[in-house]
């Protein structure tokens, strides 16, 4: 009889507390075993080489060498799946930010939870880790500005790009390769915890040709326009605005893309893209078919590119999604085809 290997886990945090609590969760956990424990960043770079965990659970703000920093010199020596514990801070959000960028593949918002109950991100820690275990990190690099000309169709007014597990750096990839001067709108959903859907909008706006907001309620979906859906809340489109929606109540995920892609479908039918990015689950799924079903085009990442393919994987299921394309093309296919 064999048994499924554990997961090697390496924590790195300097507090005391969120140590303790990481490896009583894990200790419930049977198919994860911890194999160290570090309280700074030079002893994380140490014990990722010398102890060869299968994923760390990295925090960003410590004494001597920082998250950062050491999140930077194991991609360079062993690259390993990292999981960031993040506290949010509008400081914190966008250290979390830079962290994935630089290969960290997912996060928790630590600070969601009370120091008395850290036990209710257990479910959410566990399952990150379960999946990241089984990817390659990889470190994303993206154009300072589009590779090619490009001279607007007038054929699309939309495009819904869905991303979660991965999605930051890769819908950075994509926006910094379209020029300010495209012919449609960009709404976009992100699976994050509340408040860091802000400090990305802010990131994405910074690096990128194109305007980037975080979504408000009434706004006018208008060409060159990127609006990014409040975490916690549905981002719904109705004719030329945006309506920000609690319902439907029952989504595995709110924001949904299944929603969002519903909606456009509706309201732009064949001057529709949807498009469905890295991540965890299959939100966008349902939605992708509805695009089709209206007459839009329909694209998914490809596995080879995605840091999770969860998301693209069950899209390109369907049968109703048109391309399925390595990161580095989709932003090309968006504007041949918009």
């Amino acid at each position: 009889m064999t048994t499924e290997r554990r997961i090697k886990v390496l924590i790195v945090d300097d507090s005391a507390f969120v140590r303790k609590a990481l490896i009583r969760v894990f200790s419930r956990e049977p198919s994860i075993e911890v194999v160290g424990v570090a309280m700074n960043g030079k002893e994380a770079v140490r014990m990722a080489v010398a102890l060869l965990p299968d994923v760390i659970t990295l925090d960003i703000k410590m004494p001597v060498m920082d998250g950062l920093d050491a999140l930077r010199a194991v991609m360079e020596i062993r690259p390993v799946p990292v999981l960031v514990l993040s506290q949010f801070t509008r400081e914190g959000a966008e250290l979390t930010l830079r962290a994935l960028e630089l290969g960290a593949m997912d996060f928790v918002d630590k600070s969601s939870a009370g120091l008395m109950d850290f036990q209710s991100l257990a479910e959410e820690i566990i399952g990150k880790i379960k999946a990241i275990s089984r990817s390659k990190p990889r470190k994303f690099t993206v154009p300072a500005s589009p590779a090619s000309p490009y001279d607007p169709s007038g054929r699309i007014d939309v495009a819904a790009i869905a991303a979660s597990t991965g999605g930051p750096p890769a819908l950075q990839s994509v926006l910094q390769k379209i020029p300010r001067a495209i012919g449609f709108s960009i709404l976009i959903t992100q699976h994050m915890p509340r408040g860091f859907t802000s400090t990305l909008a802010r990131r994405l706006d910074s690096v990128c040709n194109l305007k980037v907001r975080e979504a408000e309620e009434g706004d006018t979906i208008e060409e060159g326009t990127v609006l990014i859906a409040p975490s916690g809340i549905h981002m719904k489109a109705e004719k030329n605005k945006i309506v920000l929606d609690y319902e439907p109540a029952g989504t595995v995920h709110r924001p949904s893309a299944d929603v969002l892609f519903r909606s456009v479908a509706e309201c732009f039918g064949s001057r529709a893209i949807g498009v469905v990015l890295t991540g965890m689950g299959s939100d966008g799924s349902k939605g992708i078919v509805e695009i089709k079903r209206r007459g839009g085009v329909t694209m998914a990442q490809d596995e080879a590119s995605s840091v999770i393919y969860g998301m693209p994987r069950a899209a390109a299921e369907t049968g109703f999604v048109d391309f399925v394309l390595p990161l580095s093309e989709i932003a090309g296919k968006l504007l041949e085809l918009g």
